[in-house]
């Protein structure tokens, strides 16, 4: 298999877009009528952004970016999946919500984007699907405007170490090469009749924070949790609502964590 990950990973999400929109994970329907699809620890961490620009890296088919819509920011979010922005676009005409949608790599996205934003904000499944987080880190810095903020959260790396069933170490926590596997089925439904390749990267923490630093931003907040906020691995034990961990792990592992940084004035 040719190593090109943008168009293999592309069609894998293409694929996927559509057994997310109709599955319960995603839970559109409860979204059109209002739900807020944003989690606590994120919610706590943009705090009031009535007003703000925010820039919505890797946004899927935008319901955290209509979201914050709702929240009264100015929000752009960006996918290079054409299917996922398909679907992003139908919701926001649906609600007659103020957001703008861009089909665009993020390491390319300067060439389509002009502007700096409050807000850079990406969560969840993000960062294992780019390879270079020193590119990442100097993207999101130049999307910011002077005392601009980053918002990162994501699945801790110790989990992308674990086999999909969580019963042994199977991946480097560190930097390592490309993660080439062949999948089938989705995390909103295991059953679901797609078959997909893939191509993956683990970051260590390391790895992500220290790419922010030498970019040239500030890291103001680090955190921690103990928790899933999505039921969306194998194996888990839900807590209570909106809190899973991994069963025989409970506690003992960080399943996210977050960043806030910076940038200068």
């Amino acid at each position: 298999m040719s190593l090109d990950y943008l168009k293999i990973n592309k069609k894998l999400w293409n694929d996927r877009t559509e057994v997310h929109f109709q599955s319960d994970f995603y839970n559109v329907e409860a979204f059109i009528k209002g739900k807020n699809s944003l989690n606590k620890i994120e919610l706590d961490l943009l705090g009031n952004i009535e007003g703000k620009s925010v820039l919505h890296l890797q946004c899927h088919f935008g319901q955290d970016t209509l979201s914050l819509a709702r929240m009264g920011a100015n929000v752009t979010g960006v996918d290079f999946s054409e299917k996922a922005m398909g679907k992003a676009n139908q919701l926001k005409e649906k609600l007659n919500l103020n957001a703008r949608f861009i089909q665009s790599d993020v390491y390319n996205l300067k060439n389509t984007l002009d502007k700096k934003f409050d807000i850079v904000f990406t969560t969840y499944g993000v960062l294992g699907w780019l390879p270079d987080m020193t590119k990442w880190a100097k993207t999101a810095n130049h999307f910011l405007k002077p005392g601009g903020k980053l918002i990162l959260v994501e699945f801790h790396p110790i989990v992308w170490m674990f086999s999909y069933d969580f019963k042994k170490i199977e991946y480097n926590y560190m930097d390592s090469p490309p993660i080439i596997e062949e999948l089938e089925g989705t995390y909103t439904d295991r059953n679901a009749g797609i078959k997909n390749s893939s191509v993956c990267w683990n970051h260590g923490l390391a790895s992500v924070i220290s790419s922010l630093i030498k970019s040239g931003l500030r890291i103001k907040d680090f955190q921690e949790y103990d928790y899933s906020p999505y039921n969306c691995f194998e194996n888990t034990l839900r807590l209570k609502e909106n809190k899973f961990q991994i069963k025989g792990l409970e506690k003992k592992i960080p399943m996210v964590y977050s960043v806030v940084a910076d940038k200068s004035k």
